[in-house]
């Protein structure tokens, strides 16, 4: 394993990090101009960088134990260096000169698990070109930054909620956000909850999966007069439209309402319903969930305390997130997570993070 002093060969000139996020309730709402609510994660993705001592650029993933090194007029091939290079070009195109680097990676943000590894990966390296450089750029425009490098370099056509989240939101609060206006503000946990993350132990790679494909789905029943899903507030109004169109169409339209409810202040039971039924909704209107994650959910709302579960991330694999009252996630959680891993399951316990 590549330490940073034998990567950089001393220390770096910056170090920077960025957590990834857990999102409550909002799934598939952002590339909609709707509503989320995601928190922060205690896990992070951390960047070293400092300025090459040669024309060239070096990444290294301490995860991964991987390598990247290309000419300034080369490019990164695909994977974690194209995340990278997206934010130096970007950056470069705002008319801010970026020598050659050496960029040190590590994370415990768990690829694949629905946490949004790759916004976190963003995120901290414009806020590591931001420090090492000295140029001026406000939370929010590093977040549009961020989603465009994953949409013109990763090649995801993501919406821009991960990247706020990643760039705004605490682990105490959740983050409310309007897609279309970018309108963000904090918004306490239901009194007296904490909640639970558990990963499937199936990984989900966005940019293989149908992502995409549900995102074009919801483009097609817009009509001329509506500019985007989260200008329809009657869940009624779509169920006039073909199959699958319709029911892509009514999660996303719900989906804002149980954010909006929720971020007006409710229960912690109400909340808890909401979230149940936003799962439901994924599954059988939107069609992202997968087995594991309906009896992962299942077994959660089945525990003492557990108000409510559903997948988080944009679905076909990934962590499922629960809410729980206080004092209870510990033991609600490794509950859960024996009955899953019984029939030889590879599940973990994301958060609460395990002690050693």
């Amino acid at each position: 394993m590549v330490t940073t002093d034998s990567f950089f060969g001393g220390p770096p000139e910056v170090h920077a990090s960025a957590p990834g996020r857990v999102n409550l309730l909002g799934e598939h709402t952002d590339y909609n101009d709707g509503f989320m609510l995601p928190v922060a994660t205690p896990q992070r993705t951390t960047v070293a960088l400092a300025r090459s001592n040669d024309d060239h650029f070096y990444f290294y993933s301490s995860t991964l134990d991987a390598n990247v090194t290309f000419a300034p007029n080369g490019s990164a091939p695909a994977g974690f260096g194209s995340y990278i290079e997206g934010c130096i070009r970007l950056v470069e195109a705002e008319g801010v000169q970026v020598p050659p680097l050496r960029v040190w990676v590590s994370t415990d943000v768990p690829v694949g698990s629905g946490l949004s590894s790759s916004a976190a990966l963003e995120v901290a390296m414009l806020r590591g070109l931001r420090q090492l450089l000295g140029f001026e750029l406000d939370d929010v425009k590093l977040a549009r930054l961020a989603q465009r490098a994953e949409i013109e370099y990763a090649r995801v056509n993501c919406g821009i909620m991960d990247q706020m989240a990643s760039s705004l939101a605490d682990e105490s609060n959740m983050l409310f956000i309007d897609a279309r206006t970018l309108e963000h503000r904090l918004a306490p946990l239901p009194e007296g909850t904490e909640i639970i993350v558990i990963d499937s132990g199936v990984a989900r790679k966005l940019a293989g999966s149908k992502y995409n494909e549900r995102r074009a789905e919801c483009g097609k029943p817009r009509a001329s007069s509506v500019k985007a899903l989260r200008d329809v507030q009657d869940p009624e109004a779509v169920e006039a439209l073909p199959e699958p169109q319709r029911r892509r169409a009514r999660h996303v339209v719900r989906e804002n309402l149980r954010v909006l409810e929720a971020a007006e202040g409710v229960s912690a039971e109400r909340f808890g319903e909401l979230m149940n039924a936003s799962h439901y909704s994924l599954r059988d209107d939107y069609e992202v969930s997968i087995p594991e994650l309906d009896v992962l959910c299942e077994l959660l709302r089945a525990q003492e305390g557990v108000l409510g579960a559903r997948l988080t991330g944009a679905g076909f694999g990934g962590a499922c997130v629960a809410l729980c009252r206080a004092g209870h996630a510990q033991q609600a959680a490794a509950a859960a997570l024996a009955a899953y891993n019984r029939d030889g399951r590879q599940g973990r316990i994301l958060i609460p993070v395990p002690t050693e």
